[in-house]
């Protein structure tokens, strides 16, 4: 949330399967993430938008405990089951909750997979690594039946391949079995259908929405894509400057947005939707470099309705940080006409 937000007073949106509180990533003194706070339920699809530089994947890969070396990150990550604090914890203790406890679809599955092992061994040893399968004949029968479950034309042959001979799309549901063959509490999807075909993408969503549906699995959606959020998700978090800018019910949010960057967003997805020139709808300018953004509102530099109020952090307007938004001149609220920023 922002810096004007009162974290001693805020309502804790109470106990989750994940519970985010007050994090923060930095490398050296440039904040890349401020004070992101979040909460999911047993069951719960939340995504999280934003333009790429947002701070989206940054907060995802924090959660998990795989930032870079010289990426710090402060605050508190808590998983349910999990009796210590994931932030600051060492890579033993990581290792026995990552894809366990919470596993990850990352947006390229050539990166996340190994190219010199069968893609079945690579399901079973996702089972083997964390005992949940008593041995490897009960490893790889399990493989098997998952690669059946995400969708892939004669598992048993399929397990047998390596990555290079899967389609993008198969790679990709080899990926989510991966992820899923621990039943984990958690799935966090970083992009997932992003470098798939529109048909495929519709396919492997999905089997995502199966699989941690048929496991009750929270689910923690990242993408810049609206539409995707509004099929899959529930509620959302809206990330720009490594702020979360604004939170809710999908539906609400989408047709009522109240930050300015969320409406922007949601105008710019809108093909029908004009500016006053007849053009297509856009946000203007780009998404500034880590370390750029303007101090307070860090949208300001990109708004047309920005004042010298903008020049302060707008505190979070809301019950909690599950629903609300921070902006000094919300959408919806008759505009005060203060300018000059």
């Amino acid at each position: 949330m922002s810096a004007g937000t009162d974290l001693a007073t805020r309502r804790d949106a109470g106990p989750g399967v994940l519970t985010v509180r007050g994090l923060s990533v930095a490398v050296g003194n440039i904040a890349l993430v401020k004070d992101v706070d979040l909460t999911i339920g047993p069951g719960e699809r939340v995504g999280l938008i934003g333009e790429s530089g947002s701070g989206k994947s940054l907060t995802a890969l924090a959660i998990m405990g795989l930032l870079p070396e010289d990426v710090s990150a402060t605050g508190s990550v808590r998983l349910a089951g999990v009796d210590h604090e994931l932030i600051g914890a060492n890579e033993r203790a990581l290792s026995r909750v990552r894809g366990r406890r919470v596993a990850m679809v990352f947006q390229e599955p050539m990166t996340a997979l190994n190219p010199t092992m069968r893609v079945g061994a690579q399901v079973a040893e996702a089972m083997l690594i964390h005992h949940t399968a008593p041995d490897h004949r009960h490893a790889r029968a399990a493989a098997v039946a998952l690669l059946d479950q995400v969708g892939l034309p004669d598992p048993a042959l399929a397990a047998r391949a390596f990555p290079h001979q899967l389609s993008g799309g198969q790679r990709q549901r080899v990926v989510v079995a991966v992820a899923l063959a621990n039943d984990p509490a958690l799935l966090i999807c970083d992009e997932p259908t992003t470098a798939l075909d529109v048909t495929v993408q519709a396919h492997v969503l999905d089997l995502i929405v199966a699989g941690v549906t048929a496991r009750n699995s929270a689910m923690l959606f990242i993408t810049h894509d609206l539409a995707v959020v509004a099929t899959v998700c529930r509620r959302v978090l809206v990330m720009y400057g490594g702020r979360v800018v604004e939170a809710g019910p999908v539906g609400d949010v989408f047709a009522r947005p109240r930050h300015r960057y969320t409406q922007g967003l949601i105008g710019a997805a809108d093909l029908d939707a004009v500016d006053v020139s007849g053009r297509l709808a856009t946000i203007a300018g780009s998404v500034p470099a880590a370390g750029a953004f303007p101090a307070g509102c860090v949208f300001r530099n990109r708004c047309a309705h920005a004042s010298w109020l903008c020049t302060t952090s707008p505190a979070w307007v809301g019950p909690d940080s599950a629903e609300g938004f921070a902006c000094h001149h919300p959408a919806g609220v008759q505009d005060r006409g203060v300018r000059d920023v």
